[in-house]
């Protein structure tokens, strides 16, 4: 390992922030390059900045991005999302290479939970099952005996008895959006997303007066009174397709700003306008954490494989039971 090579590996927590790059470098060109030379797949978020998702091998929401992860040949997947994604992604895949561009690409909602306070949850409530959204890190994986996403929660809580105590961690947005649809009474973790709390109903309600033609669609992420307002609400995923087939022509989008990017490229013809925030200084939501990749750190992280994801193994062969059964279970979705 050359000095380089070891200072890097010495950045675990800090990605690569302050490293230079030959200036006039092409990074599409030395990214593709890679690709090919390292058996590489490359995995983003449709949060991710625009070349970041365009020069994804694969582009997709949380289960479409697991789903990838476990079929994938590649050596090497390079995760261009937040943490507990490549986390999921080297659970489903522990042979394989898991990199992240920068370890600092957190998520408030996963922190908003651990192992041990679930833990402790569940003592209280020994009959119950815990059900647990994927955006959460392998300690709550591991205490969970199903794992969601936004595009299969409601599916695989209708597949459960309906006598059934259920927790559900760690999103009590998503978790009471599925209670009222479902006629469920889960016990909600109470954790949230800060990006999808941070709408503003008041500066949303302008919004559709002033665009009347406009349909409001909503992440279930979002706090309970602009999901009663929306006339959408869904995954990422069943948004962007919602845009792309329904005939009408505008939508206000209150969901992460990243989205934007492939919803124009679906639907170029539409008007798509980023629902308000409650900081009247930014007119747009986006996530701190997913924004903190970016083209030059991703071409650092394949020409050196670092920041490497690696987890404990007992720890993992309990984390990838809840992510198979929510794989089993979510069959039926397409």
């Amino acid at each position: 390992m050359s000095t380089l090579e070891k200072a890097i590996a010495n950045l675990p927590q800090k990605g690569f922030l302050n490293m230079d790059i030959p200036e006039g470098l092409n990074l599409v060109n030395e990214i593709n390059r890679m690709r090919k030379e390292k058996n590489a797949i490359i995995l983003a978020h449709y949060y991710q900045t625009g070349d970041i998702q365009d020069i994804a091998d694969f582009l997709g929401d949380s289960l479409q991005l697991a789903r990838a992860a476990e079929k994938t040949d590649a050596e090497m997947i390079v995760f261009c999302g937040v943490h507990f994604m490549a986390e999921t992604a080297k659970i489903l895949n522990p042979t394989k290479k898991v990199v992240l561009p920068d370890t600092l690409a957190g998520c408030s909602l996963a922190d908003s939970c651990s192992g041990e306070g679930l833990r402790a949850l569940k003592e209280k409530h020994p009959n119950a099952i815990v059900v647990s959204y994927i955006n959460c890190d392998i300690t709550v994986k591991a205490e969970s005996d199903i794992i969601v996403t936004s595009s299969n929660a409601e599916h695989i809580i209708r597949s459960l008895p309906q006598d059934q105590e259920i927790i559900f961690a760690p999103d009590r947005n998503l978790g009471r959006y599925i209670n009222q649809v479902t006629g469920r009474n889960m016990i909600l973790w109470d954790g949230a997303c800060i990006v999808h709390e941070a709408f503003s109903l008041e500066r949303i309600a302008q919004q559709m007066l002033d665009n009347p033609q406009a349909k409001l669609i909503a992440h279930p992420e979002a706090q309970k009174p602009v999901l009663q307002m929306a006339h959408y609400v869904g995954s990422t995923a069943n948004m962007l397709s919602y845009v792309e087939k329904n005939e009408a022509q505008e939508f206000i989008v209150a969901t992460e700003e990243g989205i934007l990017h492939e919803m124009k490229k679906r639907a170029p013809h539409k008007k798509l306008i980023p629902a308000l925030t409650i900081d009247d200084t930014c007119n747009c939501s986006e996530c701190h954490f997913m924004k903190l990749n970016t083209m030059q750190k991703l071409y650092l992280c394949m020409k050196y494989e670092l920041p490497e994801i690696t987890l404990n193994e007992e720890l993992r062969i309990k984390a990838l039971r809840s992510i198979n059964n929510m794989l089993d279970l979510s069959k039926a979705i397409k």
